[in-house]
């Protein structure tokens, strides 16, 4: 398949354009139609294939105008030298004293000195005019001249070097060094070396040409691998970063992290509830469509060769989050609550609480308001004053416990550190008597469950599951498992 392609492709998904593999292969059938020669006949084609919604077509647009725009190399921008590039530039015009005639440089023929002299103020024979040629395959490029030579050369090493891999800005660096190697930077770099190791002029003057092209081609190279970033890693190093941030732990990010943090928590409510609320075939007795399925098998004079049955919904769970917003976890239950915003957007069955010992719900403070003014609130009402659990299940107990059914699922986020109070872990056992589940999310490890004034051992008797929760991938793990559950 043409590698051109190919990279083009992986370029429309880096910018999310959903491309199939039938779609690709389409795409290859056009241009072996059109070729590249014609640039916007291509760029009309290929956006008939492979963009399939007005958002598509404009993010393809720039995408096809970055990929397929390379600058080349321009005579009086790299392979031209300058006037004073060489050093047998001198221009003397001083007419010579003697009777002799002055040459260009200056010097008469016969007698007496020339009065002017080249810009140097050399002789002819100190700047000979350069007859020496490059040993090395890319010095030997670079004094040919032929510009369309080296772009083709530039292109096929970035190629082969994987410059569309580049991740991160700080791997420009690495993948400019990587294609200069590949392109012959290294004996290049030698032959220079070796010249200017020579007393001879000629061997002078061409280490100083060649060094003078291969910094100018290193210029163009980090030009080349710095739009190559913007090409194909803005979307990936950020996915990058997304990876990361799952996988912290919740404690060590940073504030100037929140943003992007709350972005990979959309897109993880977002991912969950289109995966688990799909419309799904029930194929069991007393789900039989008979309205379809006579409308269908009618053709047949009334033969049921074709059954339809009833498609139904998977039913969303009610939820009930408890979230400790004390000082000991408030790093932590602010990302519970992000997500439970996100997953109210798309889930209106979430009811959210918050306490540090009076209970108080927040679920209309969350569709009312915007998430840092919801967060910032919920902490500056529930966030003060000293953890009391027992305080906490009493209140759950007199003002909701009447909503909680066999459908009903409770998640409890907190470190379980009661301050050495009542834990009431008979109330935890009547909720868990009556509720579909119960879910503990701790964010200590296991090992300090029972260390100090934790009561995580007498209140997991009491929870369907318990889990370890400090990382948003444990958080995405542990709401997955409750919406694949929900029957």
């Amino acid at each position: 398949m043409d590698q051109t392609l190919v990279e083009f492709v992986k370029t429309l998904r880096t910018a999310e354009i959903k491309v199939s593999p039938a779609e690709t292969l389409d795409a290859m059938a056009c241009i072996d139609k059109v070729g590249y020669e014609d640039r916007e006949f291509l760029k009309n084609s290929l956006a008939l294939v492979l963009s399939k919604t007005p958002e598509e077509k404009e993010a393809f647009d720039t995408c096809f105008e970055n990929f397929f725009n390379f600058d080349h190399f321009e005579d009086n921008d790299f392979l031209h030298q300058d006037d004073d590039d060489n050093a047998n530039d001198g221009d003397g015009d001083g007419d010579g004293d003697g009777d002799g005639d002055g040459d260009a440089s200056g010097n008469s023929e016969e007698g007496g000195s020339g009065g002017g002299q080249g810009a140097s103020g050399a002789t002819p024979e100190d700047f000979p005019e350069l007859t020496l040629q490059p040993q090395s395959e890319l010095g030997q490029l670079l004094m040919s001249g032929d510009r369309n030579r080296l772009t083709v050369a530039l292109v096929e090493a970035g190629r082969e070097v994987g410059v569309t891999d580049i991740v991160v800005f700080t791997q420009k660096g690495l993948y400019t060094r990587k294609i200069m190697d590949a392109m012959g930077g290294k004996a290049l770099g030698e032959e220079i070396t070796e010249l200017q190791g020579h007393a001879g002029i000629q061997q002078k003057m061409l280490s100083g040409t060649l060094k003078k092209h291969r910094d100018r081609l290193r210029d163009r190279v980090r030009d080349y691998v710095e739009k190559q970033f913007f090409l194909h890693a803005d979307e990936s190093g950020k996915q990058l970063r997304e990876e990361l941030l799952k996988k912290v732990k919740l404690s060590n990010i940073e504030k100037r992290n929140f943003k992007d943090v709350q972005e990979v928590v959309v897109k993880m409510a977002k991912k969950l509830i289109s995966i688990h609320s799909k419309r799904r075939k029930a194929f069991k007795r007393g789900q039989l469509d008979i309205r379809k399925t006579l409308r269908k098998n009618m053709q047949y004079d009334g033969m049921f060769f074709d059954i339809k049955w009833k498609a139904q919904k998977v039913d969303r769970p009610k939820v009930m989050a408890i979230c400790d917003v004390s000082g000991s976890v408030s790093n932590y239950s602010r990302f519970l609550l992000m997500f439970l915003y996100s997953l109210a957007e798309v889930l209106p069955k979430v009811r959210s609480f918050a306490f540090s010992s009076d209970l108080g719900e927040v679920t209309d403070l969350f569709e009312h308001s915007t998430l840092e003014d919801a967060m910032a609130k919920t902490m500056r009402d529930f966030g003060n004053g000293s953890t009391d659990y027992g305080q906490m299940l009493a209140d759950f107990k007199s003002h909701c416990m009447n909503d909680v059914n066999n459908k009903t699922t409770v998640i409890i986020l907190g470190d379980a550190r009661n301050n050495y109070g009542d834990p009431k872990n008979e109330v935890l056992r009547e909720i868990y008597d009556k509720c579909q589940r119960v879910i503990w999310l701790n964010p200590e490890p296991k090992m300090s469950w029972s260390v100090g004034d934790s009561e995580m051992k007498k209140y997991a008797a009491a929870c369907h599951q318990v889990e370890v929760c400090n990382s948003l991938v444990h958080l995405e793990r542990v709401v997955g498992n409750l919406l694949r559950n929900v029957s």
